[in-house]
């Protein structure tokens, strides 16, 4: 239980017996770290309550709460702020029990409890991933395992782009160029081999512009009469007519990326419960649409297209299906969501993680949803996140200048060799094993990098500077944890001892502290849908922790119970690192 539960009632009750008053609610904050104390009572918000001087009342309570409550050891008061001092035996009794809790922090699912459906990735099978994709990946997986923690059960699933222009230009390049190469014949990941063919068809594609400008047409005439693009177009048409060659081919070429999506995913760390494919949902959400028209939530145009009119919502009127019956992307969002609850009834909610570029259509889609009539719509999250840069400049995938995921993982992974061979940390390893830190560092560096950004802002990632031993970084949270299973493998006695009368040092309760804090911090991450959060904690608990590190001995004390303590506190802080970071995707290594 959180320290100012066990003290408010004691506060009211001073309140009462001081000034016959009954007050509402006090309000708790803790002390200020330049401040004598562990908790404050802020008495502004009493005033409104009891006329008097903000002084005299902190100290007319804290004494009464002297007096009345054990936790409280001593009090001091600066201006309206009083500051309690709280005994250490709650602190002890306190990490006796977070010491002893299985998987501390994390919640089990309840019977009862609706679950969530988090979707991420997303990809299109005509390119590999880019590092837009990895800030994608790992949020949506992070969000994931933040809300399992929190005693939600969830679902993580894709919806994979498969079908339209996009990728019959890159099936069509390859019959044009290909000349029968397979991602065997090549040595190429699948994702990457077809990923040329739609650089290629672009190259093709703007050579044909040029030639029809030269020859007279405008470039407007010209970007639409150029042949390449006219045979993807009717490729297209034979997709959807269900022309067994062409979806022979689609199959095939379609094959080839999911294999080299799932050795992306694999290296990543990131995993789907089930797939959404856009070829078997491209159709769906029309029904809806019929049925939305019938209860007047949308309105038909004199050319049969169907609209939605949301003004009033301070938006603008949405079009849901054009004149011809065909649907739009938002159609198809509609049906998809649907299908999703009646494939899985215990959703109560869905989390998307998609950039920020599509703010408004989640918008759009939200709304509607409602105005259907769905109750679960009111728990549908935009999880909407910025790009993501390089200091070398924007990417364009058509362009062929994409930063390409697996090439910015085995970048990270060099990276992580290069600094780490110039610290000369790493003696008496063999080769496999600095191989597999190397990996463990470069990739937990460029999550840790990434996730401990607020989703919404801007990203310019540099993979130098988040290789880093010292700061806010993957690497040297990591090193604290090796750090400290340094300490528990010397340790040469039973560390598994209860030490309940202790006194503590003000560094040991610091840490405490922050251990207390694990709980709240992750129902909170799992609330706001934010692994910031998280990450940032965990900098905070290991600053923490490496103050108290540095200011006493831990193994070197004399003292038996100080000795068996810290290393407890060691242990355990060892611990809320590996479960933090196994909600970030990050690994954490032994010995470092």
């Amino acid at each position: 239980m959180q320290i100012h539960n066990l003290l408010d009632t004691t506060a009211k009750e001073g309140i009462l017996e001081i000034y016959q008053i009954e007050i509402p609610k006090i309000e708790f904050q803790e002390t200020r770290k330049d401040f004598d104390g562990d908790i404050t009572i802020v008495v502004f918000p009493l005033l409104k309550f009891i006329k008097g001087n903000p002084f005299e009342i902190a100290t007319k309570l804290g004494e009464y709460l002297k007096e009345n409550n054990t936790l409280v050891e001593s009090f001091n008061v600066v201006k309206g702020f009083l500051n309690l001092v709280i005994a250490d035996h709650y602190f002890v009794n306190s990490f006796n029990k977070i010491y002893h809790t299985h998987n501390y922090g994390f919640e089990t699912p309840k019977q009862d409890e609706k679950s969530v459906m988090v979707e991420y990735s997303s990809p299109n099978t005509n390119k590999p991933l880019h590092l837009g994709h990895i800030r994608n990946n790992l949020l949506g997986y992070a969000v994931a395992e933040i809300i399992a923690a929190s005693g939600k059960k969830v679902y993580k699933t894709q919806i994979i782009n498969d079908r339209g222009i996009h990728i019959c230009k890159s099936m069509l390049a390859w019959q044009k160029f290909g000349n029968g190469e397979t991602p065997e014949s090549t040595g190429l990941k699948g994702d990457k081999l077809v990923g040329n063919y739609y650089v290629k068809f672009d190259q093709e594609y703007k050579a044909q512009i040029t030639a029809l400008i030269n020859n007279g047409k405008t470039e407007e005439e010209a970007k639409k009469q150029a042949p390449i693009l006219l045979e993807a177009q009717k490729m297209l048409l034979q997709w959807e007519a269900g022309n067994e060659e062409v979806i022979a081919l689609w199959k095939k070429m379609n094959q080839w990326v999911y294999d080299g999506f799932n050795q992306s995913y694999k290296e990543l760390g990131v995993n789907f419960d089930t797939n959404y494919y856009e070829s078997n949902t491209y159709l769906l959400g029309k029904d809806v649409v019929a049925d939305g028209l019938s209860k007047g939530v949308f309105y038909k145009k004199e050319d049969g297209s169907v609209w939605i009119d949301l003004t009033e919502e301070g938006l603008d009127e949405k079009i849901v299906l054009r004149a011809d019956g065909t649907a739009v992307y938002m159609t198809q969002d509609i049906g998809t969501a649907i299908q999703r609850i009646k494939d899985f009834p215990d959703i109560g909610g869905m989390v998307y993680t998609v950039g920020n570029e599509q703010d408004y259509h989640f918008k759009v889609l939200f709304l509607i949803l409602k105005k259907l009539g769905f109750s679960w719509a009111e728990n549908l999250y935009h999880l909407s996140y910025g790009m993501v840069d390089l200091p070398s400049g924007k990417m364009k995938s058509r362009e062929g200048t994409v930063v390409d995921a697996d090439d910015l993982m085995v970048e990270m992974t060099n990276t992580a060799r290069e600094i780490s061979q110039e610290l000369g940390k790493l003696d008496g390893y063999s080769n496999e094993e600095k191989e597999k830190l190397y990996k463990t560092i470069g990739l937990g560096a460029l999550k840790y990098y990434i996730l401990k950004v607020d989703p919404k802002k801007r990203i310019l990632f540099d993979p130098k500077e988040s290789i880093d031993f010292n700061g806010n970084t993957g690497p040297f949270i990591q090193y604290t944890y090796a750090r400290i299973q340094s300490i528990i493998r010397k340790a040469d006695f039973d560390i598994e001892n209860t030490i309940a009368n202790y006194t503590l040092h003000p560094k040991e309760k610091d840490v405490i502290k922050q251990l207390q804090n694990f709980p709240f911090v992750v129902q909170n991450a799992a609330k706001n849908f934010s692994p910031a959060l998280i990450a940032n904690y965990t900098y905070e608990l290991v600053k923490d922790y490496n103050s108290f590190y540095q200011t006493v001995p831990i193994l070197g004390v004399h003292d038996k119970n100080q000795k068996i303590f810290r290393t407890q506190l060691s242990k355990k802080v060892s611990s809320v690192i590996k479960s933090a970071f196994s909600l970030l995707g990050i690994e954490v290594p032994n010995r470092m």
